[in-house]
Formats: structure tokens, sequence, C-alpha cells
């Protein structure tokens, strides 16, 4: 379930019955004011549903709530619902969590490590701020290193490995991201990078570093059913080097439980774009660690990007967003978009050349559209899987032969739709079954038990018996051996499972969720939403959404909700920084 679209007079009836069992026996502490106790337990859990791990409260109204809350000093010792710090009031759980991971932020800033030569290879390198990057890494236990699209984030971490690599005897490495498509977009970036010939020609590669491998998140940590990890303080991770990819997408508790597993001597690098969507569950960790001062030394932003070239739409796009000044009238700022980006008129089909410029366009919808009048709409929005469903009927031509397999999955992946929400007629579901009608009238097929070739799905939970993530995507074929069934193969672990074995509830994946295309990167992507998305857009979503594209954004948009995808900031409420600042003063202070 997306936590974006949690409808609060349905899916959060659960709320009040948990707030209130809690100021039931044999929790209750004698508290007579248990109406206030429970609204506020309903407003915290709420705000943790938005990704908060507290509220901001005064001290009168921490004080209603009796012995239902401790100070920070009396945390250290007793448990209670509540925590107040003298500012943000926060649920036991996610103040612990912030405590556990600010005492291992601040562990790893303060360790020292051997530093690395790097002088000799900094020419591999060209760039000052890389450069930057290459000599942190050399002297610190924990790097940042931030950037947006196509500033070399992946491009200097390959320089970095390499240097790393011939510097420590027997190294070991260790590369993951938070999903299984980051992680093989991670390994496809970094294959790609090792194989540059000015790298190749440093004689800093070597076989073992050719075929590193990535791994999500939860596989590094061993993470099974009971989510408890097999790797931890007291069982650390066996590795001289850790790398985190898109570590935007680092929630609160995944990242407690990583820094608490690296080991002394360990270098910890974090990659990411912090203008990003934060995670979907509590925390916003990198953009937290991107605001603490004394970390000044441990981060490097990487602001030249080579993806987007001078006078590229999306690149003008994406710094459109981080400038805009808010303060602007709203007609103003639809205005000053319509003139530097795109120009209001109907989407055209994008024909994918690999030496075009890149382009924006924009199509409005209007206020309302009828039911029998979405057609057109959806018809616009297919355009861009016509490859794929021709690739489908070449692969059906040569009679379902294997070797046509990878032509129809770089067709799928050139072009992806991005929603904002689950529900209504340009939502999740009915984005996915219009393009499943499609698709399978053009292939004129039937669905078998819900399956049919082409058909691309997506995990939505780890599944630790057969393998798969959460966010893993693959798409149907027929089965290799037995005809009469299917199979499902999945590039980013080049694993075949048959249909029959895979939840019934798995989902559709012509079109994603934007939280759910972070890590991923398509050569086209329509960003599709009405006004019924409104209270969920905001600047990072929109950002998140443009820059998962190389080549083309088409924008099929409600004309007020995408003024409220630029003007609106999200801001989640946090006292991790706080946390690691407080520890910082405490570990510096004179022993006596």
């Amino acid at each position: 379930m997306d936590k974006q679209n949690i409808s609060k007079d349905t899916d959060l009836a659960w709320l009040e019955t948990w707030s209130k069992y809690l100021v039931q026996t044999p929790f209750n502490l004698g508290e007579r004011n248990s109406a206030q106790i429970t609204a506020m337990l309903q407003a915290l859990i709420e705000a943790s549903v938005q990704g908060d791990s507290g509220l901001v409260v005064s001290s009168s109204i921490v004080a209603e709530l009796g012995n239902y809350v401790l100070d920070e000093a009396q945390a250290q010792t007793q448990v209670a619902p509540m925590i107040y710090d003298g500012e943000l009031l926060a649920l036991y759980r996610y103040w612990m969590l912030e405590q556990r991971l600010a005492i291992q932020v601040v562990r790893l800033s303060q360790q020292v490590i051997p530093p690395v030569e790097v002088m000799p290879h900094l020419d591999l390198l060209t760039d000052p701020h890389q450069q930057a990057a290459m000599s942190m890494v050399a002297t610190q236990a924990f790097s940042l290193i931030t950037g947006g699209p196509g500033t070399g984030k992946t491009y200097t971490l390959a320089r970095i490995i390499a240097v790393l690599n011939q510097a420590i005897p027997n190294i070991r490495i260790a590369m993951a991201a938070p999903t299984g498509k980051a992680a093989q977009r991670m390994q496809e970036a970094l294959q790609a990078s090792f194989n540059d010939e000015k790298l190749t020609a440093s004689g800093l590669l070597s076989h073992e570093l050719k075929q590193q491998t990535t791994q999500t998140l939860h596989r590094l940590l061993g993470l099974g059913h009971q989510q408890l990890p097999r790797f931890h303080a007291k069982q650390p991770l066996p590795y001289d080097v850790i790398v985190v990819d898109e570590a935007s997408m680092l929630d609160l508790k995944l990242a407690t439980l990583l820094f608490e597993a690296v080991p002394a001597g360990c270098r910890l690098i974090l990659l990411g774009d912090a203008n990003q969507l934060a995670s979907v569950d509590v925390g916003s960790v990198l953009a937290d660690l991107q605001q603490v001062e004394a970390l000044e030394q441990n981060r490097v932003n990487l602001v030249t990007s080579r993806r987007f070239r001078e006078g590229a739409k999306i690149g003008e796009f994406a710094q459109f967003i981080q400038c805009l000044d808010v303060t602007w009238d709203p007609q103003q700022i639809l205005h000053e978009f319509e003139h530097q980006i795109a120009v209001p008129q109907a989407l055209q089909p994008v024909s994918l050349l690999h030496d075009r410029d890149d382009m924006v366009q924009l199509e409005y919808l209007p206020p309302k559209v009828n039911l029998e009048h979405l057609t057109p709409y959806y018809q616009k929005l297919m355009q861009g899987f016509e490859t794929f469903a021709q690739q489908l009927k070449h692969y059906r031509l040569h009679d379902y032969a294997e070797s046509e397999v990878a032509a129809v999955i770089q067709a799928f992946d050139d072009y992806r739709i991005l929603v904002a929400i689950r529900f209504g007629d340009f939502g999740l579901e009915h984005i996915n079954k219009m393009v499943e009608q499609w698709l399978t009238q053009y292939l004129g097929i039937l669905p078998v038990g819900g399956w049919y070739i082409g058909r691309p799905v997506m995990m939505t939970y780890n599944d630790y018996q057969l393998g798969l993530s959460n966010g893993d995507i693959g798409i149907c074929f027929r089965h290799r051996t037995q005809y009469d069934q299917f199979e499902v193969y999945f590039p980013s672990l080049d694993k075949w499972i048959a249909a029959n074995r895979l939840p019934k509830n798995i989902q559709t994946a012509f079109a994603l969720t934007i939280h759910k295309s972070q890590g991923s990167e398509f050569r086209h992507t329509a960003i599709v939403f009405d006004h019924m998305a409104q209270k969920v857009l905001s600047q990072e979503l929109i950002y998140t959404a443009i820059t998962r594209a190389k080549q083309a954004v088409s924008l099929l948009v409600d004309q007020d909700a995408l003024l409220q995808s630029l003007i609106i900031r999200t801001t989640r409420k946090s006292g991790l920084i706080k946390k690691i600042n407080k520890d910082i003063i405490l570990v510096s202070l004179p022993k006596e």
C-alpha cells in the first residue's frame, strides 16, 4: 500500500482502535486524561504514515499527557509510549531508532582509518567536485556523494573503487541499493563505467572488480521473514567498503540497521540525490545528513550534469523546480513554466533516436472529463508502448524463440507511464487495466488466469522463498519447455519463475507510481495525474518523475495539479539532526 494514498476516513480507522487500546489496562498508567492521550497517539501514528518521526508540540500540551511521556534523560533508563525532546514529540519506537542511528553516524564520522594515496589517480577525473569526492573517500570512513541526474555519481564511484581496490590488499566490497530495480541499474552503470577506456588503461581494474555484483540492502543485511537482520552490531558485515546507491530511499529503520552492521575500519559510501522523494516509510535520512554542519567534511555534492546538454529541456525542468521562487503569483509560475519548459499542446508520438535532443511536451487535461471521452487520452499514453507491442508480435512470429526475449525487454524498458495515485481515472490500477486491454487486443490474445505474453509484473513485498524483492519487475513469456504454461523473466536477477508460482496479487506494471519508479531509468516517461492527485503532489514528486527520463518527458496533467507540484515542497519532521549534533558535542568534550 502506498502511504500517500491512504484514506483517513477508512484505512486509518485502526489509529483510533490501537490508540484506545494503549490507554487501557495493562498499559494505563493511572492517567485521567485518556482522551488527550488517545488523540495524541493517533496524531503521532498518522504523522508516521506521512513519513514524519514526530510532531512539534508545546511543553504545555506535553504536560497534559502525564506519565505517557518521558523526557530524553528519563528515556535513557525507562520506557513510555512517547518521548519529548523539548520540541519534538515522538513515539518511543522512532525516537529510539533516531537515537541508535545518530550514535552510529557519529561513530563512523569520527572513526580514523588508514588514508589511501589518491593524488596519482586524480587525473582519472576532470571535474573538481568529483576529484573532491575521491579525496574524501580516501580519508573518511563515512562519505556522502550527492548530485542530480547525470552528475556522474556512479562514474566517480567506479574510479574511487578502482583506486581503493589497488591500494587495499584483498579488499572486500559490497554494493547495494534499497530495491531490486535500483540494484540492477547500479550494476549496469558500474559495469559501463568499468569498461571506460581511460579507466581500463589505468591498470587499476582487477578481474574480481569487473565481476563485482550488486544486491538489495535486505539481502546484504540478511533480513528474513521476521525482519531480523543476520548482520548487526554484534555480527557486523564482513566488508572493507560498503556502497549504497539511491540513498534518498533509505528510511529510518533500514538506515539504522545498515549503520549498526558496518564494522570498524570499514568505509561506508552513500550515493543519492537529496532532491528526490524521501523513503515511503518514516524518515528522510539522506536529506537530514546533508544538513548536519559537523558532517561537512563527509559530503560532496556533484553539480555538473553531463546527461543533459546545455539547453536540454529535462535538465532545465529539473533546474526550474530547484530554483523556483514560490513567492511568485501562481499564474506567473505557470506562465514562466510554459514559456521556459513546455508549450501546452496535444501530445505527439515520440521517436527515440539516440542522437536526438531531449524534450518535454505538455498537454493539459480538461477540468472535467466524462468517462466516454477518456479514450483519446489513454490512447496517447499507449503510444509509447507501440515498439514493445511490435517486439512481442515479432516474438510470436518467431515461434516464441528465447533469442527474441532481450529485444522485448529493451523495448519495455524504453518507456513507462508514471502516476501519482493508485485510484481514479488516471490512477495506477485503471491505467494498467487500459493498457492491458489495448495490448491483448493488439496481439489478438486472451489472458489465461490473468496471464498473457508481455504482461509486466512487479513484486510488492519481499518473497524470500522465491528470492524476489519488493520492486523487482519481470515480463511474462511462454514457458520455455511447457508450452501451454507461462514463465516470468526477471532481468535484474536473470531469473525465470513459473507464473503459477508467483503470488496472485502481483501487480501489473505498465504504469508505476512515482514512488515505485525511484531507482529506475527510462528513455521516455509519460507522467499523468488529474485533480484527484493534488493532495499528494510536491516538488520532490515531480522532480523524481521527470529525472527518471533520459530523452523525453510527456506530461498529461491537470493544470492546477501541475501548479501544486511545482510550488509545494515537503519537509519531513525529524529529530535526527538534533540527535547527531548532540552526540557530536558529547564525543568532542574533553575527558575528565
